[in-house]
């Protein structure tokens, strides 16, 4: 299996032994990262982002019902599941661990059988909750991310772009004369269609950090960071001429006999807010239109 496929599980123990006990009956199925204090617990979770960790609760320095209160006040890792494992075995101590956002208590001495049991389980409902995630933020039809997931990832990048002043670049797509397509052909086709333009426009965003979402119809929208006007034309240019190679007949479109798309797009510049970036890229797809459709039209830099 591929190490980088497997799952995280964070290993937090005084005790060296323990650590050494837990990390050899962990490796054969996950990536263990261990932990000898709270202080390093914390600064592995954050750097790491486990997927599960195994907390002690009696620690020196700084406990692990510390640690989890520190994890939960910290938006990088306030998701991550905690299964405490402790020699404390009062019913007060496990419910206290629970109330506190501890996914699950182990006692000790543990049952290697236990721990391997519940740690299945609770990484289980880690990749079923991502998955769940992952759902809520896809489009069903055209598998881009969706409106909810655009919008999340706008405003977090417009505030880094802001706070760094790297640049940013949005573009709007517009698939010309969709309706009478629709008409001609049949919504089946139309579909069909919609999604072949979604992976011509997703192939074309390659980095990491860029976005193609659907935003509603036939619009989808690229959110392109650390990306000044030139790059971003070469993208929607990449756009269109992939598209032009698909070759998708339209033969009701005044514009083309092959399915084209219009494009709007800008660049953040000055102190416009989000909402005025958005804006330009819209105002800019629609000059495209006015001028004709089938083509770019980007915000001349100021």
């Amino acid at each position: 299996m591929n190490p980088a496929s497997l799952q995280k599980v964070l290993v937090a123990d005084d005790d060296a032994i323990n650590r050494q006990v837990l990390a050899e009956l962990l490796k054969p199925e996950y990536m263990v990262l261990l932990a000898k204090d709270g202080a390093q617990a914390l600064d592995r979770a954050a750097r790491h982002q486990p997927d599960l960790i195994l907390l002690d609760v009696v620690m020196p320095d700084m406990d692990g019902y510390e640690v989890l209160r520190r994890l939960r006040a910290d938006p990088a890792t306030e998701d991550v599941a905690v299964i405490f494992v402790s020699g404390l075995d009062r019913p007060e101590d496990e419910a206290n661990g629970l109330k506190m956002g501890a996914s699950d208590y182990i006692s000790k001495p543990f049952n290697a059988t236990v721990v391997m049991a519940r740690v299945a389980l609770h990484l289980q409902m880690v990749r079923q909750r991502r998955m769940l995630e992952r759902m809520a933020h896809v489009d069903g039809l055209t598998a881009l991310a969706n409106r909810r997931r655009f919008d999340e990832m706008y405003e977090v990048e417009f505030q880094r772009a802001r706070r760094s002043g790297s640049p940013l670049s949005l573009a709007l797509l517009d698939i010309d004369s969709f309706k009478q397509y629709n008409d001609h052909y049949g919504h089946p086709a139309g579909d069909r269609a919609l999604r072949a333009v979604a992976r011509t426009a997703d192939a074309c965003v390659r980095r990491s950090g860029d976005l193609a979402a659907r935003y509603g119809g036939e619009e989808i929208v690229l959110l392109m960071p650390d990306t000044d006007a030139a790059q971003a034309r070469h993208v929607t240019d990449c756009v269109r001429e992939g598209l032009g190679k698909l070759a998708i007949e339209h033969a009701a479109s005044g514009v083309a006999p092959v399915l084209t798309v219009s494009i709007g797009g800008a660049t953040l510049t000055g102190e416009e807010s989000a909402a005025d970036l958005f804006a330009a890229a819209d105002a800019h797809l629609y000059q495209a239109k006015v001028a004709g459709r089938d083509r770019v039209v980007w915000r001349a830099p100021t």
